[in-house]
């Protein structure tokens, strides 16, 4: 039982450095075409700082329950993925949650959406080459049927006027 406990730890433990070094490479790759200021940087780092704490605590707090699973305690395994999730999402909460974190996203978003406008762009042109109709002419004729569908209710109401003035 405890050699299964034994590697059941290791492999806990190997996956949450994995986790640990995707994470921390994603929130690198986040940030690495960004120039923080100085104090978003120092909360990004105080946030990264914090995040690790809490890692090194779940690494104590695993330590500490292998040693009493190894003197012959009833642990639970389910007790070790626990407290990995949990120092997971405290370390994700510490790092997210900083003014860096959000600078990064915000770049993110704005990226993304000049990606999107410039994909939107080509499809555009694309259409407008094969002689489809693009966004701006359906928009056109749109715009054009709202505008007929408007006239079309003047001209209905002035025509109720001019029945009602006929009955008269």
């Amino acid at each position: 039982m405890v050699e299964e406990m034994n590697s059941a730890v290791a492999d806990s433990m190997e996956q949450n450095m994995k986790a640990q070094a995707a994470f921390v490479e994603s929130w690198a790759d986040a940030v690495e075409d960004t120039i923080p200021k100085e104090e978003d940087l120092a909360d990004g780092m105080d946030g990264y700082n914090r995040a690790y704490e809490e890692w090194i605590d779940a690494a104590e707090q695993m330590v500490e329950r292998s040693t009493d699973a190894a003197q012959g305690e009833d642990v639970d395994p389910a007790e070790f993925r626990d407290i990995w999730l949990q120092s997971a999402n405290e370390a994700f909460k510490h790092v997210m949650g900083t003014s860096a974190f959000a600078a990064a996203n915000g770049q993110l978003v704005e990226s993304m959406m000049e990606m999107q406008q410039e994909a939107d762009d080509l499809s555009q042109d694309a259409l407008e080459q094969m002689g489809f109709p693009t966004r701006n002419d359906v928009d056109e004729v749109a715009e054009r049927l709202v505008e007929l569908e408007r006239r079309q209710h003047a001209v209905e109401q002035k025509l109720d006027r001019i029945l009602e003035h006929m009955e008269e």
